[in-house]
């Protein structure tokens, strides 16, 4: 793969990328060799893998549907990763071609290569930042023009919350993210959980340690306490092929294979 212009001279590619390997899962081709190789001894573990990858992105569009038919008109996805297979974007400018997205991610080649992705796409930006720094994203976002939170807003993390460990206090990051939304405004998660999965999925997992961005399985009730006052709208936190499924065939016999809960949350007006 060709290196994306902008790519700091510091940057180890001699270790692989969590964001280039789930790259890699959905097909995409902004990965290098350091990043499959991990992906595949992955997959030589759990090779339902991918198919498990892809169940997070059909979930996160789905939500992105679900949002634009709820009126919203500005998408926060933080924590991306390289928006190339069924994008935010994408997704939200084939309904309105006026949403504006701002893509927030960590990794500097993801970010690299997502200025190159979006330098001819209308109403989209993205941040090089890092979750564990809500104020910044915040503030960043503003100065992008691109969203504006006096109006409703989605923020998205899918699939993220779960590189956070407890020690950097996630709730309280996420709570710094809501309160700095208006009522109308919506929070999507989807995050990997050790419940009911099988040791061989558990074991896969561990292997996000040789990435900068290690995995912190959790249950469902610590995921609910993400949401905060936010109401959890139907069908609630449930596994990913669960949630407002396109058709019901789509959900195969074990749904929790997915290996993780996904779920949307909406900021309700306490006053009525």
């Amino acid at each position: 793969m060709q290196l994306p212009e902008g790519l700091p001279a510091e940057i180890d590619l001699s270790r692989p990328s969590a964001a280039r390997v789930y790259d890699y899962f959905l097909g995409g081709a902004h990965n290098f060799e350091i990043d499959r190789q991990l992906a595949q001894q992955i997959a030589s573990m759990t090779p339902n893998l991918a198919e498990t990858m892809r169940a997070g992105r059909a979930f996160l569009r789905r939500a992105v549907r679900f949002l634009l038919d709820e009126g919203i008109e500005q998408f926060l996805d933080i924590g991306s990763g390289i928006p190339t297979v069924g994008n935010v974007h994408e997704v939200a400018h084939a309904a309105n071609p006026a949403a504006r997205v701002v893509y927030v991610d960590i990794d500097p080649v993801a970010v690299a290569h997502s200025r190159s992705i979006l330098a001819d796409v209308d109403n989209a930006g993205v941040i090089h930042a890092d979750l564990r720094e809500p104020d910044r994203i915040i503030a960043e976002a503003k100065r992008s023009g691109l969203i504006d939170f006096d109006r409703p807003v989605a923020i998205l993390l899918a699939g993220v919350v779960h590189f956070i460990p407890d020690a950097d206090r996630p709730a309280e990051l996420l709570a710094t993210l809501r309160a700095a939304t208006v009522p109308g405004s919506y929070l999507v998660i989807s995050h990997s959980t050790f419940e009911d999965q099988p040791p061989e999925m558990l074991a896969a997992q561990r292997l996000s340690k040789r990435t900068a961005t290690e995995i912190t399985l959790r249950s469902k009730v610590q995921i609910a306490d993400y949401f905060g006052d936010f109401t959890i709208v139907e069908p609630g936190i449930v596994q990913m092929p669960l949630w407002r499924p396109d058709d019901p065939s789509d959900v195969d016999d074990n749904p929790a294979r997915s290996g993780a809960y996904g779920a949307v949350g909406r900021h309700d007006d306490p006053a009525g």
